[in-house]
């Protein structure tokens, strides 16, 4: 029997052993299977040319799935390979996956591409889209596989096939006409379905992320089943780019890079700083009202701290090493993490059962060495601050005090109106890859045990990431994705019950042995510069009254309202609003859209001879144009409820 789901409905029917999936949805219903995109078989994504065994289940997937979207943009991806090699026949193939919102693929070619070649491109694989040629899989042994790319000119398919060859798998590769790729798949059954495609963008990459290696050539794209699905696409890029806070954060003058200070190491302006030490004051905050105690720690430390962390071993090229191995006697690296250092507040006297929960917390700055092309304005940077915190508890303690780390978390997202765009995702480790993790496989299933039941006691809808834990234990990852699509991490919960004894950290218990506390490694708002970015995102740069650099801006009508207007300010400030004046002799309408517009500020303040005569102002807010008269206490008054419950 094999059990067919197509759209959505169960099919249960007889069909001979080793039939397709095409052609099961085929005779089930034509018109829906030119829709089809990819299958699930068993539950496990697949080609729809995959023979099926008797006894399974087969799922059938659209380009209204994830999965389904993945396969059609993948096969889009090879589509724009296949006219570059037609159109440029030496240029070398590196990799070309589907990402979120579309795909790209990376050549080594001898120009970049200019706008008008991915136009000369785009209208080539619109035609071979009309030919619709059929997609074909088929498999090679690793040397016949390097003998065929070797044939092809095709160096990076060679190291990429050199790298699986030692695994004693076939390779397999996906041909449509004349073009074949190596490829993991799966495809779409031809190119036809493709029938609007667009190309964006086209950027500099290093093969694999290294600035060391070959600088290749990105081409971005994406592509739908209609072309009006499509153009919806595109206006939506459009309105990402307006909010992209690598482009507003710079014309709000929040933060600026210099290439001479380098990549990643962005420049926060008094604006941007401002909203970071906003953050970081409500936060730290917040967290002594909870019972986090605040620690201070060094930016580095001798490598003899990360080898008992193991993040030597498991994290160094991800670290800034300060020395030399062989010619030093001490070396030093910049902390990519404050953990192995707050520990050494627990350890500094004997703790106690009573002791626990023990909660640390800091404002760190940490140091990463992510890869140069990976660097995107503050979402992705080498230096950063994050509200770290380790928290030590016992056994019976660990549900409720990670039910309140997330409850704090919860409470951050939601001030700041960010909860609504989050997801879940459980990280776990990955048993085939041992390498990565320190611990055994009951540890490691006790600890993922024990965060599974935390996770469902806690009714939270989650996705699981197999490989995406720490390489000490398992977390849960709140996703958030930015303006254009792309998914990060912004805070992390981590279980871990394997330092605390890599550090000798231990409890008295009530019957006087000595126990290993777990740990919860948590931030609570995540990093700030993402959650900066994110903000800025979120906004499009008009941040709530709370959190705008400068919230009052006072306008002058002439040069003789200046004095009153400046009694204003000192009044303002001396009860803690941010404010500046434009004094300018500009005609007031433009000072208004000015500072609406371009500077996006919550409230201007408008004074002229009615206003000086009367001993009001006239108030008009970002959100509504109208001038409101009052007075400048009922104003105060106003601004500061609006600042206190941290209005959105």
């Amino acid at each position: 029997m094999i059990n067919v789901k197509l759209a959505g409905q169960d099919v249960i029917n007889q069909y001979e052993e080793n039939i397709t999936p095409a052609e099961i949805v085929k005779s089930i219903d034509k018109k829906l299977s030119k829709k089809v995109c990819v299958c699930r078989i068993d539950g496990v994504v697949s080609d729809l040319r995959t023979p099926l065994a008797k006894d399974c289940s087969v799922e059938f997937l659209t380009f209204d799935d994830e999965e389904g979207k993945k396969v059609f943009w993948h096969t889009a991806s090879h589509i724009l390979a296949q006219v570059v090699k037609h159109l440029y026949p030496n240029a070398k193939l590196a990799i070309g996956p589907a990402i979120d919102g579309g795909f790209y693929y990376d050549f080594e070619v001898e120009k970049s591409f200019a706008p008008e070649d991915l136009k000369k491109i785009c209208k080539e694989m619109k035609k071979i889209v009309k030919r619709g040629i059929p997609i074909e899989r088929f498999e090679l042994a690793p040397d016949e596989a390097i003998k065929l790319m070797e044939e092809k000119n095709e160096p990076y398919k060679v190291e990429l096939i050199k790298e699986h060859a030692g695994k004693g798998e076939n390779i397999s590769f996906y041909s449509q006409g004349d073009f074949t790729d190596l490829c993991a798949g799966p495809h779409l059954m031809s190119v036809s379905p493709v029938a609007a495609v667009e190309l964006t963008a086209c950027t500099g990459a290093y093969w694999r992320g290294d600035a060391q290696n070959t600088q290749l050539c990105r081409v971005y794209g994406t592509a739908f089943p209609e072309e009006e699905m499509l153009q919806e696409h595109l206006k939506k890029i459009e309105e990402a780019k307006k909010r992209d806070h690598n482009k507003l954060g710079r014309e709000l003058e929040l933060f600026t890079t210099v290439d001479y200070i380098g990549q990643g190491l962005p420049i926060l302006l008094p604006k941007g700083a401002r909203i970071i030490q906003l953050l970081q004051r409500f936060v730290e905050d917040e967290e002594q009202k909870r019972g986090w105690l605040l620690t201070k720690t060094p930016f580095m430390a001798k490598s003899d701290l990360y080898k008992i962390s193991g993040h030597w071993d498991h994290y160094k090229d991800g670290m800034f090493v300060l020395g030399d191995e062989e010619k030093d006697k001490e070396v030093y690296a910049l902390r990519p993490m404050t953990c192995p250092f707050q520990y050494q507040a627990y350890l500094n006297k004997q703790r106690s059962y009573r002791d626990l929960p023990l909660r640390y917390n800091e404002t760190s700055t940490l140091f990463r060495n992510e890869a140069s092309g990976e660097m995107h304005g503050l979402i992705r940077v080498r230096q950063f601050t994050i509200s770290e915190g380790h928290l030590m508890c016992r056994p019976d303690q660990l549900e409720d005090e990670f039910r309140k780390c997330l409850e704090l978390t919860t409470f951050m997202l939601k001030t700041l109106g960010l909860y609504e765009d989050v997801s879940y995702r459980f990280s776990q480790w990955d048993s085939n890859d041992r390498a990565k993790y320190i611990g055994t496989q009951e540890q490691w299933d006790e600890a993922q045990g024990i965060m599974k039941n935390i996770l469902d006691d806690l009714g939270l809808d989650y996705k699981i990431g197999i490989g995406e834990a720490a390489f000490y234990g398992p977390k849960l990852d709140i996703q958030i994705k930015n303006v254009h699509g792309k998914e990060d991490t912004l805070i992390t919960i981590q279980i871990d019950q394997m330092l605390a004894e890599k550090f000798g950290m231990e409890y008295v218990d009530k019957d006087g042995s000595k126990k290993n506390p777990y740990i919860i490694h948590r931030t609570s708002i995540g990093c700030y510069e993402r959650t900066l970015a994110l903000l800025i995102e979120k906004y499009a740069g008009a941040f709530p009254m709370w959190l705008a650099p400068v919230q009052v801006k006072l306008l002058t009508i002439a040069d003789r309202h200046v004095d009153y207007v400046y009694d204003i300010k000192n009044k303002l400030e001396e009860k803690g609003l941010r404010v500046e004046v434009d004094d300018r002799s500009e005609k007031i309408g433009y000072k208004i859209r000015e500072a609406k517009t371009k500077d996006k500020v919550p409230y201007m303040i408008v004074c002229g001879d009615k206003e000086v005569e009367n001993g009001v102002i006239s108030v008009r807010s970002r959100k509504d144009d109208n001038l409101v008269s009052m007075s400048v206490d009922e104003f105060i008054e106003k601004a500061l409820k609006e600042i206190e419950t941290k209005q959105l």
